[in-house]
């Protein structure tokens, strides 16, 4: 016996940002070293359509929660040699659509604005679950830093981040206090 994977409910969810992840792995000292790290979400909505291609999300990160472990390194991309967070303390990813490819994964097509320039970005969905009121979405992209504006330390910093970002969001308006 089988049991089919229970259908979200169209609608709004709200991310619930504490319980939700924005990790990376990137390459520096010329490719040799691999660095994981990681963002903190702030909010986001989820505005689940049917069909799932009309779905919009919205999802804002806290640039100067950037942390891999090395003070010094995250000092310097906190600085305004790099992600200059002083300016820019927002991570935004925005997308109007999915879209279901040939091998039946779904994709979303957006816009990500980081370092105050916006660029396209593809995430695509490797994992999604739904429990009651809730759905848990794992999603990677390749970001391009350059894309952004973020140019310096060529070579001692690579030029692409694999970011996953695992999402928790319940239906509704988000408020559910006793």
């Amino acid at each position: 016996m089988t049991t089919a994977t229970p259908t979200p409910t169209p609608g709004r969810y709200v991310i619930d940002a504490p319980r939700s992840e924005i990790t990376f792995t990137t390459k520096h000292l010329f490719g040799l070293g691999t660095v994981r790290g990681s963002f903190r979400l702030r909010s986001g909505t989820v505005a689940l359509a049917e069909p799932l291609t009309g779905t919009h999300v919205d999802a804002v990160a806290d640039a100067a929660s950037f942390a891999t472990g090395n003070r010094n390194r995250d000092r310097q991309v906190l600085s305004k040699a790099l992600l200059d967070t002083e300016n820019y303390p927002d991570i935004v990813f925005r997308a109007a659509g999915a879209e279901l490819d040939q091998a039946g994964t779904w994709a979303l097509q957006g816009r990500l604005t980081a370092h105050g320039v916006d660029a396209p970005v593809t995430f695509t969905v490797t994992r999604a679950e739904v429990d009651g009121d809730e759905i848990t979405v794992e999603a990677t992209a390749i970001v391009d830093r350059y894309a952004h504006g973020v140019t310096k330390l060529k070579g001692m910093a690579a030029r692409h981040l694999q970011l996953t970002a695992t999402i928790r969001a319940r239906h509704g308006d988000g408020d559910h206090s006793a």
